[in-house]
């Protein structure tokens, strides 16, 4: 896609050897049947896309916040909230502007070449020494030794740019700089060297508007990449790293002479082209950010050409979109060499770092246990039973539940987190004011019981949603302050945190973050700590729920939960710190350990008896997925980044839920992109929840109950070992307890043609291989069997490959 005009090479490189039959047929498009919208955002200016919300927070400005939603719960009360804070502005230049550009570049490009030719005809003829003949000055194009080549009736949508002849030092750096300053979008690229030191680089570009390139112009672009090339010198076929043999091969080949095969090699033809592949991903992302650093460069000189007195915006703007790619190109940089890093270790790292001190003694075996209940029993699969719309429902919504709870127990779920059943000012139940009135907009009190008894009967686990940080109040006092509380907690303006001078609070001060919507309750105070633990038993006991969702947990300390949580002893206890993840220049930073590390804090503060929703995760796949960036999926210690890499056991892991998707819409998840988010979720540790929505959604619906089918035959859990087996831009590959591989995105991998082994005791099986048995749109699963027992799970092999082809895969290979 095109940010800010400058080229950002969407498709992942494939080195020499690599997997990719057919290069070309990749690109970074949205699929058909993706939605109009959804495509656009691929395209979208990073300034217009925005970064999510940071939520719950009332301290950020609306200047410095793209979505500076508070709590989305209770956007009805300030609907300032849900306006959309100023982007930078409209997106890139219009397609004739584009053009216009595009043509003022291609110009000056022949002309600056043609004069370099003239330079050099009148010094050869003024001077025949062979010296100056033989110097990089004086050589003319065709005296490089490339031959480069267009064709615009291959494709009918991008413009094939063949570059042939022989391999030089810094060339495809040099190529894509050149495609760069000229403005022109690379959509995808085969780079291939030979044995014999020749290469076949094949690009599939665009001009900036996103059209073919006319034959009228193509002298000058061939003209000006020759120019470029002129002064490199030739290189060896070994994979190099800025135009330097990688030392670790130098010193390889000094011990010994050879580096993989044969007897006496140091190392296997596996291991060696993996590194070969490191370094071969190294100089890709090294020249696409030299790329993205020659073109902001461009951006920012013609900001300062711009006269004094000239509306300069639209400059600006080019200068912010060329940043931001560049960030974007750093980050990618930085995800590389942490695989790189990562690949030299024998083993990935277990998940057992910067978990905190306070439950630190209880994680001796790697993966994070607790006499607390978080979780559950480890193979909890959570359906979030509702959405923002749900208490519109006719007949109401528990009723809704209970004639559908046989089902949901069919289909595989564990728990079902209810929406929250109190008295309150909102329709959803997030401004609770009568806890003890269990009288809401989705049922009355009988009808909720009736639901509680029936997921009792089927043995599931039924999960409240807890609104404690705040609570709203009945009536006003004499100030007209809403500070005065109704039902069996009567409490008055002493129970309210000082922090909210609005409502009158003469609490103490706040053990969290302060909520402006509603009065923050004071959970310092024993006597309030008392009446809340009292109303949690009375849930539990006498009402019949089984476990906890805390909202807004950011708002009181998390030693209150861990209390809350021993003296209610649920089954199940989460919670959700929603915090915003890091951006730089509006693009998601790759590292995100300090975020995934508050949320583990905050774990960690309940003694380890809470898990909390892994936000850290969702947008980072999200990221991924959308930008086709899966080199994010990893982390600098070969792990998943997000919090189920550090504390498996504690993330609950989620696609969507009602604030970031449903009619709210706040942090959404594209369409059609969810089935890879799923794919990876319900694959992965940590304890899956499924979003209503999606769980209702024809097409999806079976791809997520069939990706929990192999989740529950698998045995995969919460703290399941994972090894990530490859990422680039366009692929994220792992294998899960050694018994299921995955993939997600548009590039091809599968277990059989990467050799991966066989899980534990299937080693001798003279007939197994891995088998796909789930795959669509940019992912596939595989278990470990053979094709009899395939068929017999009633899927054709045939047809499987074929789904797998479909979502860019190498079916059976």
């Amino acid at each position: 896609p095109v940010l800010g005009g400058a080229m950002m090479a969407g498709g992942a490189v494939t080195p020499a050897g690599g997997a990719s039959a057919s290069p070309l047929m990749r690109n970074n498009r949205a699929p058909s049947h993706a939605p109009s919208s959804s495509a656009h955002s691929l395209v979208t200016p990073l300034g217009r896309r925005g970064v999510p919300p940071p939520p719950h927070s009332h301290r950020h400005s609306h200047a410095a916040t793209p979505h500076p939603h508070p709590h989305p719960h209770h956007n009805h009360h300030h609907p300032h909230h849900n306006a959309v804070a100023s982007t930078r502005g409209t997106p890139s230049s219009s397609s004739t502007a584009a053009a216009r550009s595009f043509s003022r570049r291609s110009t000056r490009a022949l002309t600056t070449c043609q004069a370099a030719r003239k330079k050099k005809s009148d010094a050869s003829s003024s001077s025949s020494s062979s010296e100056n003949a033989s110097s990089p000055s004086s050589k003319s194009a065709s005296d490089s030794g490339i031959n480069i080549e267009f064709d615009n009736e291959s494709d009918g949508t991008a413009t094939v740019v063949t570059i042939e002849g022989k391999d030089q030092s810094g060339l495809l750096v040099s190529v894509t700089g050149a495609f760069s300053a000229l403005d022109l979008t690379v959509l995808d690229a085969m780079i291939k060297t030979t044995d014999d030191g020749t290469v076949l680089d094949v690009f599939r570009v665009t001009s900036k508007s996103g059209t073919q390139l006319p034959e009228t112009v193509w002298e000058g672009v061939r003209e000006y990449v020759l120019t470029t090339c002129m002064t490199l010198s030739n290189k060896s076929s070994m994979p190099l790293i800025y135009g330097a043999t990688s030392p670790m091969f130098e010193k390889q080949k000094e011990k010994k002479g050879t580096v993989a095969g044969g007897a006496g090699s140091l190392m296997s033809e596996d291991l060696a082209s993996t590194y070969e592949t490191a370094a071969s991903r190294l100089e890709q992302a090294a020249a696409e950010m030299s790329s993205a650093a020659a073109a902001l460069v461009i951006k920012e000189r013609e900001l300062a050409s711009v006269a004094e007195g000239v509306d300069a915006s639209s400059q600006m703007q080019a200068c912010e979109e060329a940043s931001a790619l560049l960030e974007r190109k750093m980050a990618e940089m930085e995800a590389t060499l942490a695989s790189r890093r990562s690949t030299m270790q024998a083993e990935p790292a277990e998940p057992t770092a910067q978990r905190g001190g306070g439950a630190e003694l209880r994680f001796a075996d790697g993966g994070g246990t607790s006499t607390g209940p978080a979780s559950g029993n480890g193979y909890e699969i959570i359906l979030q039973g509702f959405n923002w719309e749900s208490w519109k429902t006719s007949g109401g919504w528990y009723n809704e539940l209970s004639r559908r709870m046989a089902e949901i127990y069919d289909d595989g779920f564990t728990a079902v987190w209810l929406p929250p059943s109190t008295d309150s000012v909102s329709e959803q139940g997030y401004l609770p004011r009568d806890l003890y009135n269990l009288n809401s907009r989705y049922g009355s009190e009988d009808e909720l019981r009736t639901l509680l008894r029936r997921m009792k009967e089927l043995k599931i686990k039924s999960i409240a949603d807890i609104v404690i940080n705040h609570r709203c109040a009945q009536d006003q006092d004499e100030q007209g302050r809403w500070n005065r509380f109704g039902g069996r907690l009567s409490w008055d303006s002493s129970a309210i945190t000082c922090d909210n001078n609005e409502f009158g609070g003469r609490g103490a001060p706040g053990s969290g973050e302060d909520y402006s919507a509603a009065p923050n309750v004071d959970h310092t105070q024993d006597r309030i700590r008392h009446d809340l633990k009292e109303w949690l038993k009375y849930m539990r006991k006498n009402v019949g729920y089984d476990g906890w969702r805390f909202d807004f947990v950011k708002g009181y300390s998390g030693k209150y939960t861990r209390e809350y949580i021993d003296e209610s002893t649920p089954l199940m206890a989460f919670g959700e710190f929603w915090d915003a993840c890091s951006y730089t220049d509006g693009v998601l930073d790759y590292n995100q350990d300090n975020h995934r590390q508050r949320t583990v804090n905050w774990c960690d503060a309940t003694g380890g008896t809470a898990s909390a929703f892994d936000f850290t995760t969702k947008g980072i796949l999200q990221e991924a997925c959308v930008r086709n960036e899966y080199w994010r999926l990893i982390d600098d210690r070969g792990r998943p980044p997000g919090m189920c890499g550090m504390w498996p056991s504690r993330a609950v892991t989620f696609i969507e839920n009602h604030d970031t998707g449903s009619t709210l819409g706040h942090w959404p998840f594209p369409d059609y992109k969810l089935g890879e988010g799923y794919a990876y979720i319900l694959t992965h540790p940590g304890t899956p929840c499924v979003f209503w929505d999606h769980y209702e959604r024809g097409g999806l619906r079976e791809t997520i109950l069939d990706l929990m089918r192999l989740r529950r035959e698998l045995k995969i859990m919460h703290r399941s070992s994972v090894k990530v087996v490859k990422t680039t831009a366009d692929l994220y590959a792992a294998c899960i307890d050694g018994k299921l591989c995955m993939k997600i995105g548009s590039g091809e991998w599968s277990p059989n043609s990467a050799n991966i082994p066989p899980p534990p005791g299937q080693e001798d099986d003279p007939d197994g291989r891995w088998l796909c048995q789930v795959s669509g749109s940019g992912y596939a699963v595989w278990t470990f069997g053979s094709a009899s027992e395939l068929n017999g799970n009633g899927m054709d092999p045939e047809s499987s490959a074929g789904l797998l082809a479909s979502a860019g895969g190498s079916g059976w290979a």
